[in-house]
């Protein structure tokens, strides 16, 4: 997260997760908190560390963090000083999905919205920015990996969250449930990726499920969902697809990792890039060009066409893991592995 100059880093020192603030220009820290979340990652889960997953957002001169036990904190950006702290502990009796919470709080106005509890049981919950204090809470589903959006479709303001059972859309300020269309997670098939919104359309594709084109109608006051295509030949796992145009470039599962470009409005898969290229990547869309971290250090600079694979740059930016997004600057990239904090210039 980066803004006045400013760098703001969620990670992880031993037993605690770290805040830090760093000066852009020169890297110094100018302050640190820590929080004593003592998590290790389930079995099958250790190649991706144990957190913090989810990425910090900052709004009205606060600092929100999601913990990989699952609390949501309020930090003041300009000093560092704890504001608040949720606690759905008690509520829930293993606040976050069998590996760690990995949802991303969103910001909605006054209000933060997150998805609190574990695989078996939780709630979408609104929290008054100010304050911590619950605004509404919705629904008694499960936590998946997913991130939250905030969207507007034929005209109503909503939150669209994928849980453990079913992609819903939520009324931003009543928390009123309005549609919702069932892709449970089960087995091995996790609900990992945030849904992209494009032109009314929802896009959700899960781990072995293929890529849906989803589109919620509203007709005299009654919500349906219309599922206008379907497509099997790539999944997304745990990547987070982009829009570019009327195109969506991901990143399939499918022949041990491949990115791939489909259609938005038929779901044709366009192309498909090799096979064997990693297991995870951070996408960044940018005019004419997509930006692909993969999570082995590598760097991708892609023509955004649906006429093939087009590499414009490659750069090798990290030589441990690289599980965060980058973030691009208007002159270079700032790179999060496994080990530290780089900046990248474009010089």
């Amino acid at each position: 997260m980066v803004a006045n100059n400013r760098v703001y880093q969620h990670a992880r020192q031993g037993m605690d997760e770290v805040l830090r603030c760093v000066d852009m220009v020169t890297g110094k820290e100018i302050w640190k908190q820590t929080h004593a979340v003592p998590f290790k990652a389930s079995s099958g889960g250790e190649r991706h560390g144990n957190g913090p997953k989810s990425t910090p957002i900052l709004a009205d001169g606060r600092i929100f963090t999601m913990s990989s036990l699952g609390d949501i904190s309020a930090w003041d950006a300009e000093t560092g000083e704890l504001l608040w702290r949720s606690d759905y502990g008690k509520r829930f009796s293993q606040n976050h999905p069998n590996w760690g919470a990995s949802t991303s709080p969103v910001i909605d106005g006054d209000h933060v919205v997150a998805h609190f509890g574990n695989d078996d049981e939780g709630a979408l919950i609104a929290l008054d920015a100010k304050t911590g204090e619950e605004v509404w809470s919705q629904g008694n589903d499960g936590a998946a990996y997913s991130s939250p959006l905030v969207v507007e479709i034929h005209g109503v303001r909503q939150i669209v969250d994928w849980n453990h059972r079913a992609l819903v859309g939520v009324d931003s300020r009543s928390g009123e449930a309005l549609w919702e269309f069932p892709l449970p997670q089960f087995t091995s098939n996790q609900n990992m990726p945030t849904p992209t919104f494009h032109n009314g359309r929802i896009l959700l594709g899960g781990e072995n499920r293929g890529i849906y084109g989803l589109e919620p109608e509203l007709h005299e006051g009654k919500w349906t969902v219309k599922e206008r295509w379907f497509q099997k030949d790539v999944a997304l796992d745990m990547s987070t697809a982009v829009i570019n145009e009327n195109l969506l470039f991901g990143f399939s599962h499918y022949k041990a990792g491949q990115l791939f470009c489909l259609d938005t409005e038929t779901g044709e898969v366009l192309w498909r890039g090799p096979g064997r290229t990693g297991a995870n990547v951070a996408f960044l869309s940018i005019p004419d060009h997509v930006i692909a971290l993969f999570d082995g250090g590598r760097l991708q600079v892609i023509t955004a066409t649906g006429k093939g694979l087009e590499e414009v740059a490659s750069y090798r930016v990290a030589d441990s893991e690289t599980w965060a997004p980058p973030v691009l600057l208007g002159t270079g990239l700032l790179i999060k592995d496994q080990q530290g904090l780089t900046l990248w210039s474009f010089e």
